[in-house]
């Protein structure tokens, strides 16, 4: 059992002795790429060695049984410790995505629903930047575009992690969020109390390490400039500062007005275009890719109805996991730690079930 963790102990040893030569950290690139998948792989051997452990304590106990009843009566607890060190060393072996340590930008619209959704993605806005400071993870709005009620039209917004494990990693817990989110609740714009349906879209894009991962020919891009406007439709500035990038082989558009010069509007768009060609090339992979490659939670379709904001029943429903919980106003608030992880435990287990079936 577990053979393939033999290689990986030795990568280990590897990647630490590399982590020692002063020379690798003159190129940030590659300590960055090095560090991810020693701490990675640190996990598995810490996982490795506590299985190691209880297997040899549950041998030495099955052997001292017969003759001693303190280990007779010890040996249940060990065997089940052993038994979640197996499943715990089962799930870190299960290939992860090589994504997961990547910071993301993620774009949050209002849907339908009109001024309501808008004011339900400004709620969304903010329940992510409270779950964002609970993992001390540092966020940055890039573009955000507001409707007169003070909701939100659309937003970008960049989140960035403080760990080099994959498993901490903020495209880890987030990549399960992209697609249709929707509330249940009477609008504040509702004068005989009847509760409203409507909806807003999140799209979740792993940020790009560095510019030249993503290459982008100048003369792939098409590059307009316009004049700022704000929630109304009004000019707010009087030089052409706002861009609009277009990459004509993907037809990928982004628009960027926030800042006050064309060229950081520019530098902020080719930031986000560089995330969504990366996200664009990803999915492109993993539809040719396996089914054990392809997550069962993380849909590829950005419309789907992935849950459900009961505010008149304080209920959250997941309706990938079937999670449901009654603590929406704590949800709201950025306690979406247990919705998350509903969501990582049942795609670890669809693609173990997966792994089982290709092994069969």
């Amino acid at each position: 059992m577990f053979e393939s963790v033999q290689s990986l102990l030795a990568e280990h040893d590897e990647l630490q002795e590399q982590l020692a030569d002063p020379d690798l950290h003159s190129d940030p690139a590659r300590s960055k790429k090095v560090n991810r998948r020693y701490a990675e792989l640190s996990r598995i051997v810490a996982a490795y060695h506590q299985w190691r452990q209880l297997t040899d304590d549950v041998e030495a106990a099955q052997e001292m049984a017969a003759d001693d009843e303190s280990f007779a009566a010890e040996l249940p607890g060990l065997e089940a410790s052993l038994a979640a060190a197996e499943e715990t060393l089962r799930r870190l072996l299960i290939p992860r995505d090589p994504l997961d340590a990547r910071d993301v930008i993620m774009e949050l619209k209002m849907g339908e629903g009109g001024a309501e959704s808008a004011l339900f993605a400004g709620d969304l806005l903010r329940m992510y930047l409270h779950y964002a400071e609970s993992k001390k993870w540092k966020t940055e709005i890039i573009e955000q575009a507001s409707s007169d009620l003070g909701g939100v039209k659309e937003v970008q917004l960049s989140i960035k992690g403080n760990s080099s494990d994959p498993a901490e990693g903020v495209w880890a817990h987030l990549k399960y969020e992209g697609g249709v989110h929707r509330v249940q609740r009477v609008p504040a714009t509702e004068s005989q109390g009847r509760i409203h349906t409507s909806a807003a879209g999140v799209l979740v894009f792993p940020e790009v390490d560095e510019p030249e991962e993503v290459e982008i020919s100048q003369n792939d891009l098409k590059i307009d400039v316009y004049r700022s406007s704000g929630p109304g439709g009004q000019s707010v500035n009087t030089t052409d500062s706002a861009v609009r990038i277009t990459h004509i082989p993907t037809g990928i558009v982004v628009a960027m007005q926030n800042e006050k010069s064309q060229l950081q509007n520019r530098e902020a768009g080719m930031r986000v275009l560089r995330a969504r060609i990366l996200a664009r090339y990803q999915e492109e992979a993993d539809a040719e890719a396996s089914v054990f490659r392809k997550s069962q939670i993380r849909t590829m379709d950005r419309s789907e109805r992935i849950r459900t904001y009961n505010f008149p029943e304080n209920r959250i429903a997941d309706h990938r996991t079937g999670y449901k919980a009654y603590n929406l106003d704590a949800v709201m608030n950025g306690a979406l730690e247990p919705v998350i992880q509903s969501c990582i435990e049942a795609d670890e287990q669809s693609r173990l079930d997966d792994l089982g079936t290709e092994t069969d």
